[in-house]
């Protein structure tokens, strides 16, 4: 791992490949405004101010490259902190890789994957959850993963974490000045103070844990089942959700031979709908025996099932399904499909539809949503959506519970104070306080290229 003080300057295409209107290739390190200026002939652009724009011709080696826009940022108001250039040109792939070509010729070298976010975590433009959010921002697909990266990105949930992290710093600076005046016997840090700060860091800690579940649904989505007997109206529910004809209906048994995955957002949060084969005993072709035991496989994966069941006949294999169902553990929906043709009789926990005439879909998704997310708070707010900082948290909420035992077992000050190292040490691994060189590789080795 290089140092802050990095001197090479690094190159990359920002904007995904391919054809396109446009293309920015982004610059930055020491030497970045001196490569730009190399291949922008018609100004001197290291006499040029600060966040400024220049619209001229690209060349190389006295051969024109493009017509671009040329964006200047000086260090420190940076995104990685250094002298950062972005060259926007015609999208064409020939026409970059060309910019890019010319920028490694002049000195630059291509940057690795997260190098940019990298480069601004190690020159103190952003803690480490931050530039974690940063990815998260870029993939994110729904409204509420959106808008918990972006309160991740601007310190929200940084800020929770540095609050809790300066009440324990305080407290440890105290037990280290009384382990100072041992032989005098005085106390400075007031140890019942220390037990209230505990369990108020106690509370925060379990709510940032407990707040993983909803975290987890709204970055990586839910995973919904349509499950159900041969004919039950699975692929017809599938293409009511998704309003379009993505599955094949027919009044055949075993139309559906394979799974068929497709996402809707319901309230802002991205569930991934699996319409699966018809489960039923004896299947004699071979390829509907194969789609049934994929169908079990996506069962067993899935987040929620959603049991679809015909409401004229099929009460009773509703009903033993739901025993076993009960006796699984399972996370289910029962719903009563074709009320249509036949009213059904009216219990609290199954859901009447129509998915022909596409009655009831409404009751459907809120009743899902409702069941997935319950009562919790959307974003704007600190919610846990890494589980890297999952395994800090958790480590956390057992070092505070070894100090409140050591408290109550009035414990020396020397071994307290190790225990509060520790929770320091915790929390200072999520926001970057505390960390590693391998730690570093691994988290920005996910990122994209150009970013």
């Amino acid at each position: 791992m290089q140092t802050p003080a990095w001197k090479d300057t690094i190159v990359a295409l920002a904007t995904p490949a391919g054809p396109g209107a446009i293309g920015i290739i982004r610059l930055s390190g020491e030497n970045a405004w001196q490569i730009a200026t190399a291949l922008f002939p018609g100004k001197d652009l290291l006499q040029q101010a600060s966040h400024t724009l220049h619209v001229g011709m690209l060349s190389y080696k006295e051969q024109p490259l493009d017509e671009a826009v040329v964006s200047l940022y000086k260090s420190p108001r940076s995104y990685t902190g250094e002298d950062v250039v972005e060259i926007s040109c015609h999208g064409s792939g020939f026409i970059l890789q060309s910019v890019l070509a010319a920028c490694t010729q002049l000195g630059a070298r291509m940057a690795k994957p997260g190098e940019f976010t990298l480069r601004a975590f190690l020159n103190g433009k952003m803690d480490l959850a931050q530039a974690e959010s940063v990815a998260d921002l870029i993939t994110s697909q729904t409204q509420a993963a959106q808008r918990t990266a972006l309160h991740a990105l601007r310190g929200g949930y940084s800020s929770d974490l540095k609050q809790l992290r300066e009440q324990l710093i305080q407290f440890s600076a105290l037990i280290e000045l009384e382990l100072d005046f041992s032989q005098e016997d005085v106390t400075f840090a007031d140890r019942t103070q220390l037990r209230h700060l505990i369990q108020t860091l106690k509370k925060a800690t379990n709510q940032l844990l407990d707040s993983f579940r909803l975290g987890n649904v709204i970055k990586q989505g839910v995973s919904v089942a349509i499950i159900g007997k041969p004919n039950a109206g699975k692929s017809t529910l599938l293409n009511a959700l998704l309003n379009e004809n993505r599955a094949i209906v027919s009044d055949i048994p075993g139309t559906t031979r394979d799974t068929i995955e497709e996402c809707i957002q319901i309230k802002g949060i991205l569930f991934r709908f699996i319409d699966t084969a018809g489960i039923r005993e004896n299947a004699t072709d071979v390829i509907e025996a194969a789609g049934i035991a994929r169908s079990q496989e996506k069962i067993r994966s899935a987040d929620w099932i959603l049991y679809l069941f015909d409401a004229q006949e099929a009460w009773k294999e509703m009903l033993g399904w739901k025993e076993q169902a009960d006796r699984a553990g399972l996370n289910y929906l029962l719903v009563a499909n074709k009320i249509d043709v036949s009213k059904p009789p009216e219990r609290s926990d199954v859901i009447p539809i129509s998915a022909l005439q596409q009655v009831g879909l409404d009751l459907l998704k809120n009743t899902l949503f409702e069941k997935v997310v319950g009562s919790a708070v959307l974003p704007d707010t600190s919610l846990v959506t890494n589980a890297r900082h999952l395994d800090a948290l958790q480590r956390l909420a057992q070092s505070l519970i070894d100090i409140e035992q050591g408290l109550d077992n009035q414990i020396p000050g020397d071994l307290l104070a190790l225990d509060i190292h520790r929770g320091l040490q915790y929390l200072g691994e999520i926001t970057g306080e505390i960390t590693s060189e391998d730690q570093l590789d691994y988290i920005f080795s996910k990122f994209c290229i150009g970013k």
